[in-house]
């Protein structure tokens, strides 16, 4: 009786909703009736956003003042300090100082962060993860504000708040925090097809990574560079981490999250403590402005990237991060980022995305720190002069001398006086515009099935089905089955077989056909352009370097190692194995049956790090088990060990063991695979030390997705 009057409230609920929002049409705050919530005002379909857009401005400052103090999104973060130095200077396409002066070394401040979670929420989410960099130039501050893929889920700012109403906690019960596997994201994602590109890239592994240090940043927009005569290219900016690019499975990701659910912030900082500075290289894919139009897609659209075939990555310069913050709240969380702070020789495109961030971001400082004076709170003040006439407001923390306060003016001898191009003052690029006033969206914008299925055939055999089981555990938190249907067709339109496999493991079939998202979406009656996507063309087979399968495959530095010990294990070869992971800067950590100290089988007493009930293996790289009879019986007398060496065994982690290590490996379901190729019974360290920087042996995944842990 209890279930049937629940039901019956939920029905009564939604009836409700229907006499609430039935025939309703949708209008600004004053009440104007809105005939177009997808596009902002531009001067031609491909032209810059006009200021005038009083919708645009509406819709985007409201969003931005919905919380306070917590950023709406990228809440969760971890930062550190560090430098930017140049390889080579690039003058024929910059004057920008920070790329033509080799000899500097620019501070800089990195922030890292998932987007959808709060602030208190696990860094384990299936999420896009925030990369920004603050560089402290001497012609003042220049943020470059990316993600960790190199493509957004939309092309217009308009459709910044849908996007991210969609994905949060739905608000009638603040229900699921940081996961997008709900109905009210999958329903707009299912309608705007423009998202389909980054959602894949969600939906692999570059969803969940490894570490923080182990992720590649992008610039996402498509950018200019100026020289000194004033000739511009198009550029797209990439941080390709020195490390590699490396994930950890979902399996892996869930109790990660409940083992620890600070892993990536506390593997920045231990790592940079530990003195294991994370590095990236700083690459340009640079395009001269006549071949702005000879590509099968837009530049200037912000869900599509430039295959690295088609313009190759020109490396320019490295980050190395080397010092934590000091305090968390005055720096990580009072750094402001503006993708409106640049420098000269950088300089903005017609993005319409990045049109609309301009203004954003400065509205939502102005929400979260309270005063238009953020820049000089300290980690946010540029290490260039600052002489200007603003004064004054809420929580002015300067005392601006003398008289004047204006411009021009005698009293004051005309100071601060204006710089000329030549002393470096910035001066925007005289882009030609000779267009209508409209409202709408270039017709190149609207392929939004080609790249997501070049992404997908580039991908390696494991890391598709890593996709393919994203997207059956997602869609399968949905409970609207006009919803999953309508996302099997459009998976569909990116791989038939995905599409397959994912509607078998819904126990649902993928539709012939739909009702096209679009017309859902906007209604039958509206009087909006209908901007349908375009059929899917190949353009390339594919493009190995989406693929994580050809990363870096050459270092096992700060990767963390297991040792499960006991009292009487084998120092001898303990201690050749941990030489040997050390000086190749891997991080040993002894596991033991409890907290102390354990004894060697030379009477030696070792620190623990952890004992086994308060550890797990999913926060390990790779596992070794010494001999020592009297130890290996201590691990096989508790049952956790077994679970440990089964769990990284499923998780396709290289283990080692000497003599008597073996018994449990013969204990676990090891024992009945030690032929496989990241197994070392008794080997050289080197065979081990080579298997974990291969990060896994995805040849086991078929095995190991049956062992029971």
């Amino acid at each position: 009786m209890k279930d049937k009057k629940t039901t019956t409230e939920k029905d009564k609920q939604l009836e409700q909703y229907e006499v609430d929002y039935k025939d309703k049409a949708l209008t600004t705050r004053q009440g104007l009736k809105v005939n177009d919530t997808n596009n902002s005002l531009k001067a031609g379909v491909r032209g810059a956003t006009l200021l005038e857009d009083f919708l645009l401005r509406e819709k985007i400052h409201n969003f931005d003042h919905e919380r306070i103090p917590e950023r709406i999104v990228h809440a969760r973060g971890s930062a550190a300090h560090g430098y930017f130095e140049l390889y080579e200077s690039i003058e024929e396409y910059s004057k920008a100082g920070i790329f033509t002066d080799t000899a500097r070394k620019t501070p800089v401040f990195v922030r890292f962060s998932t987007v959808a979670g709060s602030k208190g929420s696990t860094d384990l989410a299936r999420d896009v993860r925030g990369f920004a960099v603050k560089f402290y130039t001497e012609e003042g501050t220049w943020d470059l504000v990316g993600n960790n893929m190199p493509v957004f889920f939309i092309q217009d700012a308009m459709k910044f708040p849908d996007l991210v109403h969609s994905v949060k906690p739905e608000p009638n019960n603040e229900i699921p925090q940081a996961a997008s596997a709900h109905d009210t994201f999958y329903d707009f994602v299912s309608l705007t097809t423009e998202t389909l590109h980054n959602h894949i890239w969600v939906m692999s592994d570059r969803g969940i990574p490894r570490s923080l240090r182990m992720m590649e940043g992008f610039g996402i927009h498509t950018f200019r560079l100026i020289n000194k005569k004033g000739k511009a290219h198009f550029v797209k900016f990439h941080w390709k981490p020195k490390l590699g690019v490396h994930s950890v499975t979902w399996d892996e990701a869930v109790k990660i999250s409940g083992a620890d659910s600070d892993f990536h912030r506390r593997d920045l900082w231990d790592a940079i403590e530990a003195g294991q500075y994370p590095e990236w290289e700083l690459g340009l894919q640079i395009i001269p402005e006549e071949d702005e139009h000879k590509f099968d897609f837009d530049l200037l659209d912000p869900t599509k990237l430039i295959p690295e075939e088609m313009v190759p990555v020109k490396i320019i310069g490295k980050m190395v991060l080397n010092r934590n913050p000091e305090n968390f709240f005055a720096e990580t969380e009072q750094v402001a980022f503006l993708p409106g702070n640049i420098v000269p020789g950088i300089d903005f495109t017609n993005d319409p995305l990045l049109q609309g961030r301009l203004f954003s971001y400065r509205d939502t400082q102005l929400s979260r720190l309270g005063s238009h004076n953020f820049h000089q709170i300290p980690i946010n003040r540029p290490v260039a002069a600052v002489h200007t006439n603003q004064r004054d407001g809420h929580m002015q923390m300067e005392i601006p001398k003398g008289q004047t306060a204006y411009f021009p003016n005698s009293l004051s001898g005309g100071c601060p006086y204006l710089s000329t191009f030549e002393e470096g003052g910035f001066e925007s690029y005289q882009e030609r515009i000779d267009a209508n006033k409209i409202r709408s969206r270039s017709e190149s914008f609207s392929d939004h099935f080609s790249q997501p299925a070049l992404f997908y055939r580039s991908l390696a055999p494991w890391e598709k089905k890593h996709v393919m089981n994203a997207y059956s555990f997602e869609l399968g938190k949905c409970n609207h089955e006009h919803i999953k249907s309508r996302m099997l067709w459009l998976i569909a339109q990116i791989d038939d077989s995905l599409a397959k496999e994912v509607a078998d493991n819904l126990g649902m079939k993928v539709p012939d056909d739909i009702e096209r998202p679009i017309n859902q979406a906007i209604g039958a009656n509206a009087n909006v352009e209908d901007h349908q996507p375009k059929e899917k063309k190949i353009y390339l087979e594919e493009s190995p370097e989406l693929s994580q399968a050809n990363t870096k495959f050459d270092t096992i530095a700060t990767r963390q190692i297991a040792f499960l010990v006991a009292n009487g294990f084998n120092l001898k070869a303990f201690n050749t194995m941990k030489k040997a992971l050390e000086a190749e800067n891997a991080m040993v950590k002894l596991i033991a049956p409890f907290g102390g100290t354990v004894v060697c089988d030379e009477k030696k007493e070792h620190k623990v790090n952890a004992s086994i009930m308060t550890t797990e293996s999913v926060l390990f790289d790779a596992i070794y088990v010494p001999g020592g009879k009297k130890s290996v019986d201590a691990l096989l007398s508790k049952s956790k060990f077994i679970k440990f060496i089964n769990e990284a065994f499923k998780h396709c982690k290289a283990i080692a063991v000497d003599d008597e290590g073996e018994d449990v490996l013969d204990a676990s379901a090891v024992g009945e695979h030690k032929d496989d190729k990241a197994i070392f019974i008794n080997k050289n360290p080197k065979d081990f030390i080579k298997a974990i920087a291969q990060h896994r042996n995805w040849d086991r995944m078929e095995i190991a997705e049956d062992v029971a842990v």
